[in-house]
């Protein structure tokens, strides 16, 4: 096969396969207006894959509402093999092909299984994955399919994805490598046209065709063929995919009716079942077996179908065929040909499309179809398949007369894309509600609700509004639906960058307390997750840490009951794990991050994974273990990218690490991030985690007055959420520069915190505070009380900066043989931790009293990435390499491969010996 003008694309896809010979992976997306060569790189490429198995699927526009349905293609060679699979993926795998039932499986779940499949066949051989017009690829699938892109490492995969660029492009792809096809230089156009046409072309026509083709191979071809080469209308100023459909029509124009009826029923049809379409056309005309079979024959010597004998199958030879045959019929003969094909679609078989040919048959409500399709919807739901669901339920709701049951099916079609992550749909979905009656004002506050999320979603301002306002009128008629609509104007309130005095978390808190019936009392042993976290956060906000901390107690305790992750808890983890920082208690931070993290991967539920990942990380950080912090937090952000998720908000979320760490580049780049993201803040948390991390730096650096600049607003603009961990860093700012009264008050706000939570965490620091502001007569029983709360605990960067001030105090207090102790344990603490900053700031103060301090070796951790170091840590746990990919998300082929480049780094030659080197 010659590819004119393609060396570049053919040269980048030799070198993906060559690669992957190797045993490396590579993913490339060529994306390009129609018709400019995709599908022959493509070809080119499956061509030249020697030595390598091929499984390949392209993308149907009338297929895009069954879920999975393209996945399955993809993976229907592996499924021989699926019962090696650890269980639940198998059980997912097996669950979203409706293979089996049960319980919606996470679509990344799903992914991790796909994954594995075809790892595990890139073992015996290379393995080239080849996904035409993906932009047509049910959302399901394409979905699951660039998860397994950005998964690919070390795997012996190539994964291939051709894009068009007049469809708006799947945001789940952005991100990953891509390659634009451009218009072929004109020699190489000549050269094609020559190819098509022959040497005899009049040398006027041809330079008409090169000009009217605009280097677009597909124009080069169809213009090509017969006399009338070029008609009258073709350079109208069209994007060249209209062009060439209105050309495919007036070919299809000319051809004897019963062509042109096979052609329309194939467009119809997305399975390409040749006798499925035959027996449609023979319901439709009556014709003979004849008749039809030269119908067909007509459509491939005319080059517009190709047949595949062998699979019984037959496809357009370019998606503008189909489109053009399709869009070009009425709707009265598209109506026609769906009720030919329902009618011989088994409904029990393949019911879905036998419901939705049925449903493109109707002509007006047909509530019985509706049904049908209503309940098509529900086994999507059961198969994960939420954007098939949102897409059935749309439809019924079309065919629905009744206006509340059509609202109330809308309503679900929109909750469904919002659950597949799928904002912009739902906001299309709400756009077609009618304005609901004077007896149905909830349906209108579900709506507000739904659209509240899809905000939120999208990063707009508005959401806590709406969410709050359907809110209230949804507790006058569901108090359930009410209370959780509450819950997410809460969340909203913590993440989003503003949100206006008419919709702070202030006015939320007052609403639950003035409205919601389902405030529970904390001592009530029966009260749930959501109703007490409802409580005591509307308490927090509203009323002060006193009266909110035996709801936050009692909520994060019910968090912690055996099997609490696997309910309807891990819902509002996010709120559970602000608590448990809002209460300083690190064993609750820590339980519930490791065994929601544990419940999340074990189901494959990577956004619960992606919350629970911060919450460990945050707690290492808190703990001293930036080591291992880092591998959480790459976790986060892996998570994030593999997920589609804007770098722009996952990636500066780990500050408070670079922070301790005195790293100021790294930090400050973080900051900047956030304010740029939110210029005009004061904001939710994120904000608040930056301004932290800016206050623990710039003390670490000992430059007070930013210091204290960073952490005033606390004071001057208390924020809900989050503002606690400025407030020690505040006072000792402060009090370094003599400014007592901001320091007074910085420890009133503390105190009132500290005594409220009772941890040893917040008494510790509150005593340490207290130390700051004492008489040197009272200072050093403060100082020692901190020591004494804070020594049981595992937060090593408080005990360190705890001896550090000690330290620092005893120094100026003359006694330098004591404080030399005190200074010379929290150098050692910090430089083990690798908190720079701290550590040479404890250097220099050990230094003021005649000690030099000894330097320490780094450990072997900083040689590893934070992948490495994820895989090295489990492996000398006793993981296996399948439980490691299992865990995060990855092939075991990668696993492999970074445990070889480990072993290289640390000398080592096997699993047994890591143990003792992570200990060094």
């Amino acid at each position: 096969m010659i590819l004119r003008g393609r060396g570049v694309e053919q040269a980048l896809v030799r070198g993906l396969l060559d690669d992957a010979r190797a045993g490396m992976s590579g993913v490339l997306i060529l994306r390009g207006d129609a018709g400019i060569g995709k599908t022959a790189v493509l070809d080119q490429a499956v061509a030249s894959a020697s030595g390598m198995r091929v499984t390949r699927v392209a993308g149907v526009e009338a297929e895009q509402e069954l879920a999975f349905a393209a996945l399955h293609r993809v993976l229907l060679p592996f499924l021989g093999v699926r019962a090696h699979l650890p269980d639940p993926q198998r059980a997912a795998l097996e669950t979203a092909f409706g293979m089996a039932g049960g319980t919606a499986p996470d679509r990344f779940l799903v992914g991790l299984a796909a994954l594995t499949l075809l790892a595990e066949s890139a073992r015996e051989r290379p393995l080239l994955m080849v996904c035409d017009d993906a932009q047509w690829l049910d959302r399901e699938s394409l979905d699951v399919l660039a998860f397994v892109g950005r998964r690919l490492h070390a795997d012996g995969i190539v994964a291939l994805f051709a894009l068009r660029d007049d469809v708006a492009a799947p945001p789940t792809l952005t991100g990953l490598p891509e390659f634009r096809l451009a218009q072929l230089p004109e020699s190489d156009a000549l050269a094609l046209l020559m190819d098509h046409a022959g040497d005899g072309i009049d040398q006027v026509v041809a330079e008409r065709i090169l000009d009217e083709a605009a280097g677009n191979p597909l124009a080069l071809r169809e213009l090509s063929r017969g006399p009338a080469l070029v008609d009258q209308g073709f350079g109208a100023p069209r994007a060249i995919g209209r062009r060439l459909e209105s050309r495919f029509l007036r070919r299809v124009h000319d051809m004897p009716a019963p062509t042109q009826t096979v052609l329309l029923t194939a467009a119809a049809d997305a399975t390409g079942d040749r006798h499925l379409v035959r027996r449609a056309v023979q319901h439709l005309l009556g014709a003979d077996h004849e008749d039809i079979a030269e119908a067909f024959e007509q459509a491939e010597r005319e080059e517009l179908l190709t047949s595949h004998p062998v699979s019984g199958t037959s496809q357009f030879r370019h998606p503008l065929i189909r489109s053009a045959v399709y869009s070009g019929a009425t709707r009265a003969e598209r109506r026609s040909v769906h009720a030919a094909l329902a009618s011989v679609t088994d409904a029990h078989a393949e019911p879905e499309r036998h419901a939705w040919h049925s449903a493109a048959a109707a002509d007006g409500p047909d509530e019985l179809v509706a049904s049908v399709l209503h309940r098509c919807a529900e086994r999507a739901r059961n198969s994960g398949g939420y954007l098939a669901q949102a897409a059935f339920l749309q439809r019924a709701s079309d065919l629905t007369d009744d206006p509340v049951r059509r609202t109330t099916r809308l309503l679900e079609a929109c909750a469904a894309a919002l659950t597949a992550g799928a904002p912009h749909r739902a906001e299309e979905l709400l756009q077609l509600m009618p304005t609901p009656g004077p007896g149905a004002a909830f349906l209108g506050a579900h709506a507000d609700r739904l659209r509240g999320l899809a905000r939120l979603m999208l990063g707009r301002d508005g959401s806590v509004r709406l969410l709050l306002d359907a809110a209230l009128v949804l507790l006058r008629h569901e108090s359930e639906a009410g209370r959780d609509a509450l819950l997410e104007a809460f969340d909203a309130a913590m993440v989003v960058p503003r949100t206006g005095p008419a919709a702070s978390a202030l006015r939320v808190a007052g609403a639950a307390l003035t409205t919601s019936p389902r405030l529970t009392d904390a001592s009530d042993v029966d009260a749930s997750v959501p109703d007490l976290l409802l409580a005591g956060h509307a308490r927090l906000v509203a009323v002060g840490h006193q009266q909110a901390a035996p709801h936050l107690r009692a909520a994060l305790a019910a968090m912690r009951l055996p099997g609490a992750e696997e309910s309807g808890a891990v819902r509002w983890s996010l709120l559970g794990m602000i608590a448990a920082i809002e209460m300083w208690d690190i064993d609750a931070l820590g339980e519930c991050g490791g065994r929601y993290a544990d419940a999340a991967r074990r189901h494959g539920a990577l956004r619960m994974l992606q919350i629970s990942a911060h919450a460990n990380a945050t707690s290492e950080v808190f703990r001293g273990n930036l080591a291992v912090a880092e591998s959480h937090f790459a976790e986060f952000k892996d998570i994030a990218d593999a997920t589609g998720a804007d770098p722009r908000f996952s990636h500066p979320t780990d500050v408070m690490l670079h922070a301790w760490r005195g790293d100021e580049a790294a930090t400050m780049s973080a900051v900047r991030a956030q304010r740029e993201l939110y210029p005009e803040l004061p904001g939710g948390i994120q904000v608040q985690l930056a301004r932290a991390a800016t206050v623990v730096l710039e003390l670490g650096r000992r430059r007070y007055p930013q210091a204290q600049a960073a952490a005033q607003d606390v004071l001057d603009d208390p924020p809900p959420h989050c503002g606690g961990l400025s407030l020690p860093g505040l006072v000792e700012a402060a009090i370094r520069n003599d400014d007592p009264d901001v320091a007074r008050r910085a420890l009133h706000h503390l105190a009132e915190r500290a005594t409220a939570s009772g941890t040893p965490w917040a008494l510790g620091l509150l005593a340490r505070s207290r130390a700051l502001l004492a008489p040197d007569t009272e200072a050093e029983d403060l100082f020692q009380e901190a020591a004494v709360l804070l020594e049981p605990t595992p937060l090593r960067t408080e005990r360190a900066h705890t001896d550090l001030l000690y330290g620092e105090w005893l120094r100026r207090q003359r006694r330098k043989h004591d404080a030399r102790i005190r200074l010379r344990g929290a150098h050692e603490q910090f430089t083990s931790m690798g908190a720079a900053a701290f550590a040479e700031r404890a250097r220099l103060e050990l230094r003021a009293t005649g000690e030099q301090a000894r330097r320490r070796r780094a450990g072997a951790d900083h040689q590893l990435t934070p992948q490495e170091s994820r895989i090295v840590r489990m492996a000398a746990q006793g993981a296996t390499n399948q439980e490691i990919a299992t865990s995060l998300f990855i092939s075991a082929s990668t696993v492999e491969y970074h445990l070889a480049k480990v072993f290289r780094k640390l000398g080592v030659t096997s699993r047994r010996q890591l143990s003792a080197v992570l200990e060094r």
